[in-house]
């Protein structure tokens, strides 16, 4: 007997309309604005300033085929096979010891969580500090990747002011003395910010570790551009200050080795939010990816490789970052503004005319084969929209010029032609 015959009332519900309870926080999330781009540029013909993305033809292919080689003669199976949450031995204690180094503090191995990038390392940090509605504060524009990341666990935002020096203290604390219930967390990104370019003035860092922790508020400071400095000296890391509210330190893989190998970390010396952490991605993924780990830690231990390799990148992305900075000034009108970073991959641009939306934009630029991403996308609130995100790293020279070039005739094209 079939299904229907032996229950017919199933048969008689079949034309009840079909409806799907999601959970109510997946009405907050929608689609990159940059990952919907990216299929755009696709197409041959398309020069992009689009994506975050590293220049591929700089990636170590060969040292990365050797020293995966090496890792299947010398570990083979423990390579392939599950392994710690917290990430495998080998990569902690590399994380350790160069941070340490690179900020002058002590940081060990246990202090060190291994995620599959610094995108998950955003998501468990929402995962343990946020509940719906609770407040986080965000520079003003921030980092897209993290709003996602903070969306999906319904965060409302305090936004802090910003300008060519960063974050501006005392806006922070304005918003902390006045927010109606302490936020979870700040967030910012101190070094060659995404998407501004801009980094955080060694004179305000200290003074925003001791605001925090005046307040008890947790700092979450995201460093992926760090090491992609072009020019004058690194300034302290915000990590390297002792405070008695947490320090939370994210650093990524992803632009001084590869962003395929998706590895990442965090680093804290709070035991408290280790422990919640660890739980939190055992629950995801168990640990991150043990073949990747072993790769990527035998190339950064593998002599002098690391930083040979980091030599080249800040080399050719200098010259880029100058190159489109030379392009912007020769072909834009004089009311498009832009900034000289010295360091990370993008360049932050602003079209100073009044209702002027890089959306708009976007659509025109498009008809003329040159992407970028509008800077709506990385406020919060999505209330400033003139801004747009230019990267630099992705792209060689004829195609930086042939693509402001592009730009900047669209531009025109938009808003009619203003004499310089």
């Amino acid at each position: 007997m079939g299904f229907n015959r032996r229950f017919p009332k199933y048969r008689r519900m079949a034309t009840i309309p079909r409806a799907v309870r999601f959970a109510m926080r997946t009405s907050r999330l929608h689609a990159s604005t940059i990952r919907e781009m990216l299929k755009v540029t696709q197409q041959p013909d398309v020069i992009s300033f689009g994506g975050g993305l590293p220049a591929p033809e700089l990636f170590p292919a060969e040292a990365i085929g050797e020293v995966t080689r090496e890792v299947m003669a010398g570990v083979g199976p423990a390579a392939l096979q599950y392994s710690v949450t917290e990430g495998i031995p080998e990569m902690r204690g590399w994380v350790a010891q160069r941070i340490s180094k690179r900020f002058g503090i002590d940081i060990e191995p246990e202090e060190v969580l291994i995620t599959n990038g610094s995108q998950q390392g955003l998501d468990i940090l929402g995962k343990i500090f946020i509940d719906p509605g609770d407040h986080v504060v965000l520079e003003n524009p921030s980092y897209h990747g993290a709003i996602q990341a903070f969306d999906s666990y319904q965060a409302r935002y305090l936004t802090v002011d910003t300008d060519e020096d960063g974050m501006v203290p005392e806006s922070l604390e304005q918003v902390l003395a006045h927010a109606d219930a302490l936020p979870k967390f700040v967030y910012l990104v101190p070094n060659f910010q995404n998407p501004t370019g801009r980094t955080l003035a060694h004179a305000r860092r200290e003074r925003i570790v001791r605001i925090c922790e005046h307040f008890g508020v947790p700092l979450i400071e995201d460093d992926p551009y760090g090491e992609l400095q072009f020019e004058g000296k690194p300034a302290p890391s915000l990590i390297a200050h002792d405070s008695d509210a947490p320090i939370i330190y994210s650093g990524t893989g992803s632009k001084i080795v590869a962003p395929g190998m998706r590895v990442a970390w965090l680093v804290m010396r709070d035991q408290e939010v280790m422990e919640r952490l660890v739980l939190s991605k055992q629950a995801v993924d168990l640990h991150t990816g043990t073949f990747a780990q072993y790769v990527f830690a035998a190339f950064v231990t593998g002599g002098t490789a690391l930083d040979d390799h980091i030599a080249t990148i800040r080399r050719v992305y200098g010259d880029r970052r100058a190159h489109m900075h030379d392009c912007l000034r020769e072909y834009m009108p004089a009311d498009v503004h832009f900034n000289r970073p010295n360091g990370g991959m993008f360049l932050w641009a602003t079209v100073e005319r009044p209702g002027f939306d890089t959306e708009e934009l976007l659509k025109v630029a498009a008809r003329e084969k040159v992407m970028f991403v509008p800077g709506v996308s990385f406020y919060p609130h999505r209330d400033v929209h003139n801004g747009m995100r230019l990267n630099f790293s992705n792209a060689g020279e004829d195609d930086i010029r042939h693509g402001i070039e592009r730009l900047a005739h669209a531009v025109r094209e938009l808003t009619g032609p203003r004499p310089r």
